[in-house]
């Protein structure tokens, strides 16, 4: 019985051998003669997955990442527009609302944000003013994080903050051309008209960073130790806590450090959320272990990276008071600081406390902010008294009014440009 079985089964086992192969060459027969673009590709696809001329050839390179380019710019509108995050803590809120109005212009981007450690009732009071100001819901280009984030401000999770503000503003925000990051305690010292109109006169690929590959004395208290930031893990703040154990330099990338302050285009930011060579993504967690990782996790990247190398501009367009050597924090400014705040032509200074009556000299005599809290310019008619009023603000967002601000920062940005061997002073 089992012997017929057998006998049985071969007797099918021919005959479907037969009709695979006359199938597979009537297939290859009708593909080899067929004028159908499909042949083709069927037979590049069957038969070599790289075909040799490719391999020979130096314009077709293996690897996925060497193919990859820099996604294209956007045609450049004349005034140019700026994505900016102002970030705070507890207690925060009204001086991130004077910030922002200090900074405000609609064809630009805000993302706001209030950390974990401020009461719930300070972030949705500062969305509710969002949301009620006639100006805001106008342009609807304001956002507020409300579902906060927890930050240690020496820790990775203030690069993790940055990069959710930045991710939002790719998302909603538009055909922005910079990213500015800022704190409650930044302020401006020029209008965004003057701003605008001499970032217009410059090429949108500079990202204004300070940098150095000079790491020093961080090298053994920075970039060896290993630190943990419980703001990755918990719901309460608390400060970092060290490790025991020490590890080297690495050697897969260099090191940068500098300033934590920046401005930086709109292609440097996809890149560092993109990461197509996966570059922002390993530094990112070797700066996770990092002590201030904010004043070196984009320095090292765009450091390393072949296609930002030759974009930087070493200033970060804030000034700021140090101490020599340099503290974890800067002097609060005030007024005996406010001639020196003119005289550095920086667009920015910091750090100011809440409320503090040189923010009052800044706003009558260099920004002239009205009765609204905005700053005269271009975009609204500064003789309306009524925010409400449809006419309070102009048809063209475009049109800019710039003043005796726009000499002092063209001084500092042109002069950043134009300095001696400026292409051999890229991330040095």
């Amino acid at each position: 019985m089992e012997t017929k079985i057998v006998q049985r089964g071969k007797r099918w086992v021919l005959p479907l051998l037969a009709s695979l192969l006359l199938s597979c060459l009537l297939i290859t027969v009708s593909l080899l003669f067929s004028s159908s673009p499909l042949r083709h590709t069927l037979v590049f696809l069957s038969f070599s997955q790289i075909s040799s001329s490719a391999a020979d050839s130096d314009d077709s390179p293996l690897f996925v990442e060497s193919k990859l380019q820099l996604p294209p710019l956007p045609p450049a509108n004349n005034v140019p527009r700026l994505a900016y995050l102002i970030s705070g803590s507890t207690g925060d809120g009204r001086s991130i609302k004077r910030t922002l109005q200090a900074l405000y212009h609609p064809g630009n981007r805000y993302v706001l944000h209030l950390d974990l450690e401020s009461p719930p009732a300070e972030r949705l009071e500062l969305a509710a003013d969002i949301r009620g100001d006639p100006v805001y819901q106008r342009y609807k280009n304001v956002w507020v994080i409300t579902r906060a984030n927890l930050v240690t401000y020496r820790g990775p999770t203030m690069v993790a903050n940055t990069l959710h503000a930045a991710a939002i503003l790719l998302k909603e925000g538009g055909d922005w051309d910079w990213f500015i990051n800022l704190s409650a305690s930044d302020y401006p010292l020029v209008t965004q008209d003057d701003l605008l109109y001499t970032l217009s006169t410059i090429p949108r690929q500079w990202n204004f960073i300070e940098h150095t590959s000079d790491i020093g004395w961080k090298e053994y208290q920075r970039a060896k130790p290993v630190i943990i930031d419980p703001g990755l893990y918990s719901l309460h703040k608390s400060d970092v806590f060290w490790a025991t154990e020490k590890r080297s330099v690495p050697t897969a990338f260099k090191l940068f450090t500098g300033s934590a302050w920046m401005m930086l285009t709109h292609q440097f930011i996809e890149f560092c959320l993109w990461g197509w060579d996966n570059l922002p993504r390993t530094v990112l967690m070797y700066y996770a272990n990092f002590l201030s990782s904010p004043e070196g996790y984009f320095h090292t990247v765009i450091c390393n990276a072949d296609e930002f190398r030759n974009t930087t501009v070493n200033h970060d367009l804030h000034f700021i008071s140090w101490d020599n050597p340099p503290k974890q924090h800067p002097h609060f400014l005030t007024v005996n600081d406010f001639q020196r705040m003119v005289d550095s032509n920086a667009p920015f200074a910091r750090k100011f406390g809440r409320d503090d009556p040189v923010l009052d000299r800044i706003d009558e005599e260099i920004l002239g902010r009205d009765h609204s809290g905005f700053v005269p310019g271009g975009w609204y008619d500064a003789l309306k008294k009524n925010t409400s009023d449809v006419n309070y603000t102009v048809r063209s967002i475009s049109d800019l009014r710039p003043g005796a601000g726009t000499k002092r920062i063209e001084k500092l940005i042109l002069g950043l440009l134009n300095q001696d061997d400026f292409d051999k002073k890229h991330c040095i």
